[in-house]
């Protein structure tokens, strides 16, 4: 805790229990950007001199953020205590002219998450991409869908991976939306008034890769929105990987059976040896809860909080790591782990049958091609699933004939429905192929959204990497002015 002047000793104690230099490892290099940004600025606004200033940026230069003073306060002390010993007080003591810990380190923050934003987003890419080479398998692989666990209808793998392909590409758009506000540069706010000092705002903003200055100085000091939004998005991304999750924990139950977990991705158990548990699955679907509740803890923190800086800041940029690290290892699971998921289509027909799931089929071909009107098709088909169940039979096992009789006996209806009508709703690869509906799952609408997919990824692919660009090329030119003015003493 920086002390001395105003204040007298600090008690050990208390200064390790403020003390934020645990987490300040993910700041250390943006630090030192920043320092390096700031000093080039001020010698070009003739703030400094430009022999001061080649000092104290050569002295930056030698910096190796790994072996700073573990014991410093933060990183922003011990950066500057190293060019204090090297320069001295009279020229290193100009390093903290016109700005304060409490704008350096906002836009610390925003340089390190944009970094983390980039390896999240393009993880969302590659496992969208691993769905969508998934998918291209499985056009024509049939599964069962459920509604409340029970069989409802069928559908492809393949329709049921751009689901997530979807949800993930939503999580993408957000994340993209956020690294907007996110990439904002706080820099030159001071400790929340600017300074009387003629710095320029825009230079230092622009050499640190930042695509403008988050103008008003209060609230580039004093606002934590970014951190909460990016958590509440990773929540969403969280939520939508954990109930990911738990489909393929319990369709590779053997009640369930549609899916085989590869073995690299399962345990044993340590007494029943014939277990196969999905346990990083299974982690995964806990973890996600982690990411709910590091956004709440945060939101908790903030919402009380009065305007401009408060030390209480430093307690939540610990959350916002811990979902970035959570997140990213998640999806480096998923993306290794789709492309082996094994599909079981041995049983399909068989459970189809018990599960009843061609009965709206036959509900819809009563309205389509013999004018029943559908809550009375409904009520018709109900009734005969629950004849066919009263005599442990299916629907492959309907008749004409039974039909015929239990429309008349619950609707009053008289029906002549001809045999190959009724078996072509029993058809599962037939009946999914007139599922054409944009969105549907049969063959052919899936294909044209596989490709229509990954083209869209392609351009978010090329979104990406424009702005990872931005920053390589933001940091060759600090670079580049750095080795120029350095050596001009």
């Amino acid at each position: 805790m920086l002390h001395g002047g105003r204040l007298g000793d600090v008690r050990s104690d208390v200064a390790k229990f403020c003390s934020s230099r645990k987490d300040d490892v993910r700041l250390a290099e943006a630090v030192l950007a920043i320092n390096k940004a700031h000093v080039a600025m001020l010698m070009e606004q003739k703030i400094i001199q430009r022999q001061s200033g080649a000092k104290i940026l050569s002295s930056l230069q030698k910096i190796n953020t790994l072996e700073l003073d573990p014991n410093a306060e933060d990183v922003h002390m011990a950066i500057e205590e190293v060019v204090l010993v090297e320069t001295g007080p009279e020229v290193g003591g100009n390093l903290h002219i016109a700005k304060s810990r409490n704008d350096q380190v906002a836009t610390a923050i925003r340089m390190a998450l944009r970094e983390q934003l980039l390896i999240i987003m393009q993880q969302i890419l590659d496992m969208q991409q691993a769905l969508l080479e998934t998918a291209s398998k499985h056009t024509e692989t049939i599964i069962l869908e459920y509604t409340h666990l029970q069989a409802a209808q069928p559908v492809t793998f393949a329709h049921y991976l751009l689901f997530h392909t979807e949800a993930l590409g939503r999580d993408l758009q957000r994340l993209q939306s956020a690294y907007t506000r996110v990439n904002l540069s706080p820099l030159g706010a001071g400790a929340l008034a600017t300074t009387s000092f003629p710095i320029n705002r825009k230079k230092t903003a622009e050499l640190l890769g930042f695509s403008d200055v988050l103008e008003n100085s209060l609230d580039a000091v004093g606002s934590r929105d970014f951190i909460i939004e990016t958590q509440a998005t990773l929540a969403l991304l969280a939520i939508n990987l954990s109930r990911f999750a738990e489909d393929l924990i319990v369709w590779s139950s053997a009640e369930f059976g549609t899916i085989e977990l590869p073995d690299e991705f399962t345990s044993t158990s340590s007494i029943m040896p014939q277990k196969k548990n999905p346990e990083v699955l299974e982690v995964i679907r806990a973890r996600a809860s982690y990411a709910l509740g590091d956004f709440l803890a945060a939101a908790a923190a903030v919402k009380s909080l009065p305007t401009t800086y408060n030390l209480d800041f430093q307690e939540v940029t610990p959350k916002l790591w811990a979902s970035t690290d959570n997140l990213e290892a998640s999806l480096k699971i998923f993306i290794a782990l789709i492309p082996n998921i094994k599909v079981k289509t041995d049983k399909v027909e068989e459970k189809a049958a018990r599960g009843f799931v061609a009965a709206t089929e036959v509900a819809n071909m009563l309205v389509s091609k013999y004018g029943v009107a559908f809550r009375t098709s409904h009520k018709i088909v109900g009734a005969l699933v629950k004849a066919l169940i009263g005599e442990g039979k299916t629907l492959s096992d309907a008749t004409p004939q039974l039909l015929s009789k239990v429309a008349m006996e619950s609707a009053g209806v008289k029906l002549a429905v001809s045999s190959d009508d009724l078996a072509s709703c029993t058809n599962l690869p037939k009946l999914i192929g007139t599922y054409r509906v944009q969105g549907g799952p049969a063959p052919i609408e899936v294909k044209r959204a596989i490709a229509a997919k990954t083209k869209s990824l392609a351009q978010s692919e090329t979104e990406i990497k424009h702005k990872k660009q931005g920053l390589i090329e933001a940091q060759k030119a600090l670079d580049g002015i750095v080795n120029s003015y350095s050596t001009s003493q």
